[in-house]
Order: C-alpha cells, then sequence, then structure tokens
C-alpha cells in the first residue's frame, strides 16, 4: 500500500519546472520560475544535498548549456556521509553575483560553480519557444523541438549543428534519442513519428493496435526510450490521457498496452536500469510502474495537487545506493505548487509476516479442499 502523504523535501519560492538528479555527487537540482512570460518573476536554478534518504534545461527559443562543479570550501569541514545527521538538507543560494559566464553558490562546507558553457537559438518561428529538450544515452548529442515543429539535434558541448528538420505540423510535445541517432517525436497533430536521423521510418499507430474507442482524439504526451532487462531497446509512451505503451524498440510494434486510470499524464521517466517507470498527472498524482509488464507498484492520489511538471527517479550509480538505503527505488517530483516530494518503494523483496501467514493458511485450506476431493475418505 501507498503511503497517505508523500514526504516534502523542498518548498521553492517559485514554481518549478523540472528536475534531474546528479549520480556522482547526489545533488537534487531544481529549476523554475516565471517562464516567457514578463510577470516579474524571476528563472531560478536551486540545488539541494540529500545526505541520506529516509524520510533539462529549458530556456525558450534559445538552449541553453550549464555545467556545475561541487568543490569544497577550505577551512571548513563538510559533513561526512555517515554523519548521525538524516534527512536531505537544503542548500540556499547566496546573493547573487554579476559574472559574465557563471555564477558561484556557498553554503557549510560546499561550494557550487556554475558555468554558461553554450546558448543556440533553436525556434525561430514568429512567436519562437522552445518546449522540449532530451539528451541521448551518453550524453554527446543534444535533440530539441519547439512551436515550429522543427527538430534540432546539436553536438555536446559545442553544441554544433548536426540535424534540423520539421517533423510535425503543429507545436512539438515531446521527443525521446534512443540509439543510433534514432528519433521518437510527439506533436500536437496528433502524430507520432519515428525517425533515423531526419528521413522518416514509420508512424506509430498506437489506436490502431490497442484498445477500442469511439471517435474521440487522443494525443501522445510523452515518450522515452528504455533498457529492459532480457530485453531488446523498448520505448515507453503515454498518449493522453489513461493508457501506458511499451513499444518494441527493434520494430516500432506495441508490446502491451494497460490502462493507468483516468488522470491525463503529464511527465514520464525511466529508471537507469529500466527496471522502474514513474509518472506524474495533471491533476497531480504521481506513480511508479514496472516498465516491462506495467504494473504498478505505487500510486499517491493527487500528491501535489496540481500539474506535475517532471519525474526523476535517484540514479542507480554513484551516491544513489548510499542514499537509498533498503528501498528498492526513490522517485522526485516537483510541480507548480512549488513543492519538491520524495516517493519511496520498499523493497520488493520484503514480504510482511502477517501476508506470509495468511498465504500459509490459505494454502493449507486449499491444499486439504482438493485431497478431499480426490479421497472422498481423506477427514
Amino acid at each position: 500500500m501507498s503511503p497517505r502523504r508523500a514526504p516534502e523535501l523542498y518548498r521553492a519560492p517559485l514554481a518549478s519546472y523540472a528536475l534531474q538528479v546528479d549520480p556522482s555527487t547526489g545533488l537534487l537540482i531544481a529549476v523554475g520560475g516565471g517562464g516567457a512570460a514578463k510577470a516579474g518573476i524571476k528563472n531560478d536554478m536551486h540545488f539541494l544535498q540529500l545526505e541520506q534518504i529516509n524520510g533539462r534545461l529549458r530556456q525558450y527559443a534559445h538552449c541553453q548549456l550549464l555545467r556545475f562543479q561541487v568543490h569544497q570550501q577550505k577551512g571548513n569541514k563538510a559533513k561526512k556521509a555517515g554523519s548521525k545527521e538524516q534527512g536531505p538538507r537544503q542548500r540556499k543560494r547566496a546573493a547573487p553575483a554579476e559574472k559574465k559566464c557563471g555564477a558561484e553558490t556557498q553554503h557549510e562546507g560546499l561550494e557550487l560553480r556554475v558555468e554558461n558553457l553554450q546558448a543556440v537559438q533553436t525556434d525561430f518561428s514568429s512567436d519562437p519557444l522552445q518546449k522540449v529538450v532530451c539528451f541521448n544515452h551518453d550524453n554527446t548529442l543534444l535533440a530539441t523541438g519547439g512551436t515550429n515543429g522543427y527538430v534540432c539535434v546539436q553536438k555536446v558541448p559545442g553544441l554544433e549543428k548536426v540535424l534540423e528538420f520539421k517533423a510535425h505540423e503543429r507545436e512539438i510535445e515531446d521527443l525521446a534519442l534512443g540509439p543510433d541517432v534514432k528519433l521518437v517525436t510527439m506533436g500536437q497533430d496528433l502524430k507520432a513519428s519515428v525517425w533515423q536521423k531526419d528521413q522518416l521510418v514509420t508512424q506509430l499507430h498506437w489506436q490502431e493496435n490497442g484498445p477500442t474507442f469511439s471517435s474521440t482524439p487522443y494525443h501522445y504526451q510523452a515518450c522515452r526510450f528504455g533498457q529492459v532487462p532480457d530485453q531488446p531497446a523498448g520505448l515507453l509512451r503515454q498518449p493522453a490521457p489513461c493508457y501506458l505503451t511499451a513499444w518494441d524498440g527493434s520494430n516500432f510494434l506495441p508490446l502491451r498496452t494497460k490502462s493507468c486510470g483516468h488522470e491525463v499524464i503529464s511527465c514520464l521517466n525511466v529508471s537507469e536500469s529500466g527496471t522502474f517507470l514513474g509518472l506524474g498527472t495533471v491533476t497531480g498524482s504521481v506513480a511508479i510502474y514496472i516498465a516491462f509488464s506495467l504494473q504498478c507498484l505505487y500510486y499517491m492520489r493527487e500528491a501535489h495537487g496540481i500539474v506535475v511538471t517532471d519525474v526523476a527517479f535517484l540514479p542507480e550509480k554513484g551516491r544513489g545506493p548510499e542514499l537509498l538505503g533498503s528501498h528498492e527505488t526513490a522517485l522526485f517530483s516537483v510541480a507548480m505548487d512549488s513543492h519538491c516530494q520524495l516517493h519511496l518503494l520498499p523493497s520488493l523483496q520484503s514480504v510482511p509476516v502477517r501476508l506470509l501467514l495468511l498465504l500459509c493458511v490459505r494454502l493449507t485450506v486449499v491444499t486439504v479442499l482438493l485431497l478431499q476431493s480426490v479421497f472422498p475418505g481423506f477427514l
């Protein structure tokens, strides 16, 4: 059973839109603000240091690539990971210093240096807006999509343009970079397309292979590539509002489709090993599924109470296992309510003693009934 309420890690002074976890340092990075609107709300990036778990960059018409480094301050002794203090520790930003190509944030023995590496415009429409951005598996390529329906692929870190082509007639909702520059795009034109570089390979026909529907049009909302254990690389995508589909990445045919309720999916992510799938909804709910079977393991209804803007799994490398402790996995979620929440999935190997006893009793009763039916004089 899921807990009644997810632990709240952090409450930002602005709406949060995206987050990521750095595996080497365990830093949780949240990005948010007023966006492109001239509402007087600045855009900001917050770094949260996670000590122990118990309790992309999106910049409008431009793609901006940042790099951050963590340094120990001289003269201060940083607390060790095994200290008695538990729970996440917030790193607040110091008073901003105007610098040409970066900024520094200092607090309690740690110094964060953020450097602006490159910036390049990716949307050249009359009302430009870069909506989505993603890296490939080894972070050597970066793909962006905007309101003009064009996809741009750049090399990292120089952001030299590799590809640019029109993928959709309307805005691009989401995209995913796979192996060998294989690309999946989803647009507001109700199409989901598979590309090999800039050549169209096929279109995903989910409605033809899925359950029977009425004439209601379905939008393709989110997509990610994920390596499924003992299976070829598969595509996991979710068309709004209430179905999840796992696709075979070799032939792009659907492997299985399951209903995920009546809440429209707003964001989706896959764990590093491809074992788990995490998602958020427009009504603020958060769920964790087994990626291959699409079995729901965790569900927190209206955890945020408003649209969930991004979810990210705790990395399974670096400091991830140390922070995870005895839990199976951990999922972070942010929403427009400015809250960052932690969702812990208990170890799947631990079964409650009461449940074991109940299963033993039921097995015994079934065995006795079977013996009685086979051998009438058994009792």
